[in-house]
């Protein structure tokens, strides 16, 4: 059902680490990764009980760029959730309430999110991928009853909200004082031969384009990282070998490494075009006073 969802909504150059000067991790350069399942690196094939287990895109650009990374990312969280612990949800309080995250908190994400950031000024980079829960809630509550949940919203409705709430938690990134770099990485499409999948992720990501571009946020483009390797399989990510096999015909909506991989480049790639500086951490380290 998820993937129905997906689809319905739903060889970018790598800088080599060589680019990268070798005391940025040493300077206590910082970078907060935030959202749902694809940057926490879920898997459905992997042991859950080892939060170590699972790497997602901001642990590879955290390499790739030489810094610490902090992945406070839940697996199933929606924007409301983000929020507030009372906040329409997906299955990020009970994945967190039976499951390791990579990091320990008992707040919501977003109350995680501005603590750390006054506490720790040398962070220079906040990466954000949400959104897609609230359309997975949707077809959940829908499929329960029509008047049951969010189902009554319509899914117009449900790109509201969640546009509203990715403002609202951007929003209070930027009240924090941080004034560093925000990059929001959209989400790519199952399938790039199929319209209805291309117009599902473009449905996606207008709602944080829309909030990105508010709030002074750059944007790292998933759909367009993945495209050019799928359109080479056909237009199809699972074919591409971008999208995690469960079976030999059909496939997870999670990354593999190369997916993942992709979006760490995209996110590395955005940074470095973000300002004229040598290598992406000069573009990192001009964005926030020490």
């Amino acid at each position: 059902m998820r993937v129905k969802l997906f689809a319905l909504l739903s060889a970018t150059a790598l800088f080599v680490l060589a680019a990268v000067p070798a005391s940025a991790a040493s300077q206590g350069i910082g970078y907060l990764a935030l959202g749902d399942s694809v940057p926490f690196g879920y898997s459905p094939l992997l042991n859950p009980t080892v939060a170590s287990n699972f790497v997602g895109y901001p642990e590879i650009a955290a390499r790739l760029l030489n810094i610490q990374d902090v992945n406070a990312t839940c697996p199933g969280e929606a924007t409301g959730g983000f929020i507030s612990l009372t906040g329409t949800d997906n299955v990020c309080r009970p994945y967190r309430a039976a499951l390791p995250l990579h990091v320990s908190y008992s707040t919501s994400q977003l109350d995680f999110a501005t603590s750390y950031l006054k506490t720790h000024n040398r962070t220079r980079l906040v990466t954000l991928t949400l959104g897609a829960n609230d359309a997975f809630r949707f077809q959940k509550d829908c499929d329960v009853d029509p008047t049951f949940g969010t189902c009554p919203l319509g899914l117009n409705g449900v790109l509201a909200v969640m546009r509203a709430n990715l403002n609202t938690i951007l929003g209070a990134i930027r009240a924090t004082g941080y004034t560093g770099l925000i990059v929001a990485v959209t989400y790519y499409a199952l399938n790039y031969g199929d319209p209805a999948s291309v117009g599902g992720a473009f449905a996606l990501n207008a709602q944080m384009q829309a909030a990105a571009a508010g709030n002074g946020a750059l944007v790292a483009s998933g759909f367009d990282a993945w495209a050019p390797v799928a359109t080479a399989a056909g237009g199809d990510s699972c074919t591409a070998g971008l999208l995690i096999r469960l079976t030999p015909t059909s496939c997870d909506v999670h990354p593999t490494p190369m997916g993942r991989d992709l979006l760490a480049e995209a996110v590395v790639n955005t940074i470095a075009a973000s300002c004229p500086a040598a290598s992406p951490i000069g573009c990192l380290d001009r964005n926030q006073a020490a």
